[in-house]
């Protein structure tokens, strides 16, 4: 390198030096007492247009058929915070800058309506105009259609049967589904099991979001042989069982899924520790006969009622607590910059001590010997260990020492053993669970929220690989060799990787990458260096990286206007890569350095993170100020000459 350039180098890396302090001293402050980052996680606005659903679902229309909920100021506010993200068209998108969703929109419209929105208000008018031309109600997801289903707004034989039964199947069916999903449905098959008709007030209905000549049912596979039409069919067959049926096989799997719900709201902060199984279960335990004042019903309101941000200027749920991941990137990008305190890491990583799951949950249906380890998402969610969680968490340990030591070497050792266990036959690593890949239940008529799996992925692979070499394994072990052919499998034709849980073949491509690096793959491997190339291919102009959530549509790449946590995982990608003193890479820092804001932080507008890979996306918005800390240490480690961040 010529001396023009190692002065420009110099001169870059002292500036990142810098602009990492200033992030830290940002982070920092955002810490809770208790030891813990929490950010906010946001959603669309189909939380705030459910929560309108329950309202009507807890508080019927008065006899003369108007309906007066007790709560009504808060369901004003819901409605404002609603019409506040109405598009220019007329719709409801469900991630920033997106186009209108008809299911996200019907939603929207029957939560506006139902509040006293009036029919020819332009907000409806317009929204009822983009409903009609994507194809009207019929078009909508099924769980819109069950809901709907509830108050008589949709023919209850056009959708989905969810059986109660299915609990009492043998070979643990159910736990071939999702955590999520089985979460989601079981409390469901309770309130479908109980057939409820609940009132609207008089004169209410969607006739007019019905699209003529389209049909309500089920849209059928043109193939004469699929899996499609055969769970149709099964659905037939429910559909008649549910008329014809033994009662007491049907009571016995109501109580059934009555204990399953009651078991997994103990030691969490609520059933799954999500939304929408939060809502069902509170519609569950009503249809059951639990009254308002019952000690397990006001504790499901009560959790429910905690996603709730209704602060006088906002109003808008959150759809779950991310603490422990929050803490977890937190800890590693300021371990990383070397710019903290050892006292505020050490609280950090004793606060996490205190949430090591030590019971078995749904994980160890598959792995009944595995000694309880690991790490949940939220607050509490005992049941449900994140292998993602669990990786992130020990990559912010490895660069603190809680107070007592001996307890942290000792619960380090048992979540490696844990996230060592739950390795998938195909090599790689899921959220929650392991080899949890039927692949026919996607075809279900209820799988079109397009999470039925919990299917393995790169970028989850990618974490635990990084996490398990930085906890000592290499390439003699067996995990660890499976894993590595596990991401040299999944590479995309481009070089890129999927990324499951954040938008997203940026973030697959950089999770991939670092586990490769840790695991000891050479960067002058040709499918490293593809990678790489294919990463400096799709930077933007300003320096920076974005990806729109519409690659998961279009199964490529799609760019986007440029953000802090995207930019920040193309940085550490290539850096991970071997790429440390490329253009790119000089540009990527610079675009974080010109971005910073005076206070630290950085400003972030999208969806960067992913729930439903098509249907639901998230704003994590620690992302923003985290991650490229991350890389702005990372990147100043690397270049000595700058003296290190914390110097």
């Amino acid at each position: 390198m010529s001396a023009t350039g190692t002065r420009l180098r110099e001169s870059v890396s002292e500036a990142a030096s810098r602009c990492a302090r200033r992030a830290a001293d940002a982070l920092l402050r955002l810490q809770n007492p208790q030891g813990y980052w929490w950010g906010e996680l946001t959603a669309d606005s189909t939380l705030e247009s459910d929560y309108i659903l329950l309202q009507l679902w807890l508080h019927p229309p008065d006899d003369d058929g108007i309906w007066r909920p007790p709560n009504r100021q808060r369901i004003d506010r819901a409605v404002r915070s609603i019409l506040k993200r109405q598009l220019a068209g007329g719709g409801f998108n469900i991630y920033e800058k997106g186009p209108a969703d008809l299911s996200a929109t019907v939603k929207a419209y029957f939560a506006l309506k139902l509040a006293g929105v009036p029919a020819d208000d332009p907000a409806l008018r317009q929204a009822r105009g983009i409903i009609l031309s994507l194809g009207g109600i019929q078009a909508a997801n099924s769980y819109v259609k069950l809901n709907l289903s509830l108050f008589g707004l949709y023919p209850r034989e056009h959708c989905p049967s969810i059986p109660p039964e299915m609990l009492l199947l043998p070979a643990d069916f159910i736990y071939r589904m999702s955590s999520w999903t089985r979460a989601i449905v079981i409390p469901l098959s309770i309130v479908h099991a109980a057939d409820p008709r609940r009132p609207v007030p008089a004169g209410f209905d969607l006739r007019e979001l019905f699209l003529v000549g389209a049909s309500p049912a089920f849209r059928r596979s043109t193939k004469l042989f699929s899996w499609r039409n055969f769970f149709l069919g099964i659905d037939r067959g429910l559909k008649w069982w549910e008329r014809h049926g033994s009662r007491r096989v049907r009571a016995r799997a109501v109580k059934r899924a009555e204990q399953w719900i009651l078991e997994r709201t103990r030691f969490s902060d609520g059933l799954g520790a999500i939304y929408p199984p939060m809502m069902y279960l509170i519609m569950a335990l009503d249809v059951l006969g639990y009254a308002p004042e019952h000690p397990e019903r006001q504790e499901a309101q009560r959790q429910f009622d905690n996603l709730m941000v209704d602060d006088g200027e906002r109003f808008f749920f959150q759809p779950c607590f991310s603490p422990v991941w929050d803490t977890g990137i937190a800890m590693q990008a300021l371990g990383e910059s070397g710019c903290a305190p050892e006292e505020p890491l050490a609280q950090a990583a004793d606060w996490l001590l205190t949430k090591e799951v030590r019971r078995k949950g749904d994980w160890s249906v598959k792995r009944p010997d595995l000694e309880p380890s690991g790490w949940y998402f939220e607050f509490a969610n005992e049941f449900y260990p994140d292998i993602d969680d669990t990786a992130q968490v020990l990559l912010g340990l490895r660069h603190v020492r809680a107070r007592d030591a001996a307890a942290q070497q000792a619960c380090e050792r048992r979540a490696v053993k844990w996230l060592l266990g739950m390795q998938s036959k195909d090599g790689g690593w899921a959220a929650f669970d392991a080899d949890n890949n039927w692949t026919p239940l996607s075809y279900v008529p209820f799988a079109d929220h397009n999470a039925m799996l919990d299917s393995t992925c790169p970028d989850i692979t990618g974490r635990v690989l990084e996490a398990l070499c930085v906890y000592g394994l290499d390439r003699a072990s067996p995990a660890i060799r499976r894993g590595v052919k596990y991401l040299q499998r999944t590479q995309e034709a481009d070089g890129s990787w999927y990324g499951r849980w954040g938008v997203n073949y940026i973030y697959g491509t950089f999770l991939a990458l670092r586990g490769l690096q840790r695991a000891g793959e050479s960067n002058r491997e040709a499918y490293i260096l593809r990678a790489g190339e294919w990463l400096r291919s799709i930077q933007n102009a300003d320096g920076g990286w974005g990806e729109d959530c519409v690659s998961y549509q279009q199964g490529s790449f799609v760019p986007a206007c440029s953000t802090p946590s995207q930019t920040a995982w193309a940085i550490l990608g290539l850096l991970a890569g071997g790429d440390g003193d490329s253009l790119s890479v000089r540009n990527g820092i610079e675009y974080l350095i010109h971005t910073q804001r005076p206070d630290g932080t950085w400003e972030e507008d999208l969806s960067t993170g992913t729930g439903f890979p098509r249907v639901f996306y998230l704003a994590y918005h620690l992302y923003r100020n985290s991650f490229p800390l991350l890389a702005l240490s990372v990147y100043v480690n690397s270049h000595p000459a700058a003296g290190g961040a914390g110097k």
